[in-house]
C-alpha cells in the first residue's frame, strides 16, 4: 500500500494523527477511523510505546490502508519504523539524514517545512512531498505562494490547525491533502468519537466534489 496507489483510489487525502495513543486501543481506533474512509494514520513517536501502537495497525490494517510514524527525528527512529512494517514517515522539521534514511527504505514521505529553502533541502535528500508546518499560522495564501518556486512534481499537504471546516481552503489553495490531529482525535477519546469526527471531516472532503 502506497500513498500514491491510495489516493489514485479515490481515499480521502486525509491523515490521522493519533498523538497519544496507547497501544491497547490501537486497533479499536483505526477500525473507526477506517470504518468512516480514512485510510492514512499516523502515529506520532513521542506516544505511548509508539512502536506497539504501529505494528498492530499496520498487521490488523496494512493490507487497506497506509500506517506508519510522525515525528520521526533520527535515524535510529527511521530504523524502528521500517521493523514495525510501518509505511509513511512524517517528520515536525527538515532534517537530510533522516529524509535520505526514509528514501532509501522506500518510505512515503511527508517532512515538515516551513521555508523554501527548507522545502528544497528535503526534496533534495529524496522527499517526493512536503508537510507545511504549522499550517495554520502561515494559511492556505502561503501554499498559493510557495508552489510558485517549488518543483511542480513535489505534493503539499498542510498539517497543524486544520479540520472539516479549512480542508476546502487547503486543498483550494493548491495542496494534495492535509494531516489532522486534536479535531479528530486526543487522548482519552473514545473509539464512537472519533468515528463521528472521522465521518464529519470525510464527509466535509466529499462535499468539496
Amino acid at each position: 500500500m502506497t500513498l500514491d496507489s491510495l489516493l489514485a483510489a479515490g481515499a480521502p487525502p486525509i491523515a490521522a494523527i493519533l498523538r497519544g495513543l496507547r497501544p491497547e486501543e490501537a486497533v479499536e481506533i483505526g477500525a473507526a477511523l477506517i470504518d468512516a474512509g480514512i485510510r492514512i494514520i499516523e502515529v506520532p513517536l513521542n506516544s505511548p510505546e509508539p512502536f506497539e501502537s504501529i505494528t498492530a495497525l499496520q498487521q490488523a490494517f496494512g493490507a487497506t490502508a497506509l500506517i506508519g510514524g510522525g515525528t520521526v527525528l533520527t535515524v535510529e527512529a527511521v530504523d524502528d519504523l521500517r521493523r514495525t512494517g510501518g509505511r509513511i514517515m512524517v517528520t515536525p522539521n527538515t532534517d537530510p539524514t533522516v529524509i535520505a534514511r526514509g528514501a532509501q527504505y522506500g518510505f512515503d514521505m511527508l517532512p515538515g517545512f516551513m521555508t523554501p529553502s527548507e522545502g528544497f533541502a528535503a526534496v533534495r535528500a529524496g522527499a517526493r512531498r512536503l508537510k507545511l508546518f504549522p499550517a495554520a499560522s502561515l494559511g492556505p495564501a502561503y501554499i498559493k505562494a510557495i508552489k510558485e518556486v517549488l518543483p511542480r512534481q513535489v505534493g503539499l499537504w498542510a498539517v497543524g490547525g486544520t479540520g472539516a471546516d479549512t480542508i476546502g481552503q487547503w486543498l483550494g489553495a493548491g495542496c494534495e491533502g492535509i494531516g489532522v490531529g486534536g479535531a479528530l482525535y486526543r487522548p482519552g477519546d473514545n473509539a464512537s468519537t472519533v468515528a463521528e469526527r472521522a465521518r464529519a471531516l470525510v464527509a466535509a472532503w466529499q462535499a468539496l466534489g
